[in-house]
């Protein structure tokens, strides 16, 4: 047991804890893995589509609420997240990762959401396949020795009344995000991930100016519920999004939900789908 321990331990790139320490973060993922379903149901060779309706409401930085189908692609590093709204001024989002690249289509010359823009600074979380939890074949955990993260268990914390494991993610290439995952303290389903960025006031070209700047804060939240059990995998029906700008000029809120109804599973898709911007 030891062995095995240890083992563990340099496969999840952590320090080697006493063994007799109550909570391991190799504990909280492996049983993490085990209620998503057996090896066999969660190889990443399987491809997923799932699918429902999708409202996305924005709260500050604008006004009004677009609606439509929402679906999220997945098959092994690749993953594709989509919607179409009926709005003339916002007509869709496409968001993916073709397994080389990720890509934000637009949908006017020179035109990406807030949204979309955010994911192309931050493309990690498309490249790391972190976007969409374990609703994605391309779910990191899913495969850790291969992506080979830095994870490192950092308490509980109540979400939404219930309590939660907190694991720090970063990945192997590291970045600029600071980003922690939830897990049900007695279920291990996925919760939710945090996404935090501070960018720093920039300097001005006097001491006055400089006074003036302020910070900048992005926070995305990705929050799932609802679990049950689809084929042989147990996976959330809801599906959150809430993306938040801190700032002094033009601060944004969004909150975008997806309400997931259909689930395929090895249905071949084309590496094309995966590339939005051709």
């Amino acid at each position: 047991m030891v062995a095995f321990i240890l083992c563990l331990a340099l496969l999840f790139n952590i320090s080697v804890a006493p063994v007799d320490d109550k909570i391991r973060v190799e504990d909280v993922v492996l049983k993490h893995l085990e209620a998503i379903g057996t090896d066999q149901a969660r190889r990443s060779g399987r491809s997923r589509i799932v699918a429902g309706s999708s409202m996305m409401n924005l709260r500050t930085g604008g006004r009004g609420n677009v609606s439509g189908p929402a679906l999220i692609a997945s098959h092994e590093k690749k993953v594709l997240l989509k919607a179409e709204f009926t709005s003339a001024s916002y007509p869709f989002e496409k968001l993916g990762f073709d397994g080389r690249k990720f890509a934000a289509r637009q949908f006017a010359p020179g035109s990406r959401s807030p949204l979309a823009q955010f994911f192309m600074s931050h493309d990690v979380i498309f490249s790391e396949g972190l976007i969409g939890g374990v609703l994605s074949s391309a779910w990191p955990l899913l495969n850790i020795s291969e992506r080979e993260p830095k994870v490192q268990y950092i308490g509980t914390e109540k979400i939404k009344g219930r309590q939660a494991h907190k694991v720090r993610y970063t990945p192997r290439s590291g970045g600029e995000l600071k980003i922690t995952m939830y897990f049900d303290a007695e279920s291990l389903n996925h919760l939710r991930t945090d996404y935090e960025r501070v960018v720093p006031a920039s300097m001005g070209a006097t001491p006055g100016e400089s006074a003036s700047q302020r910070e900048t804060r992005y926070k995305l939240v990705e929050d799932f519920s609802d679990f049950k059990r689809e084929g042989d995998l147990t996976l959330p029906h809801t599906y959150n999004i809430q993306f938040t700008i801190f700032q002094t000029t033009n601060p944004l809120a969004l909150d975008w939900t997806i309400t997931l109804s259909r689930f395929t599973f090895d249905y071949p898709i084309e590496v094309k789908e995966f590339a939005v911007d051709s």
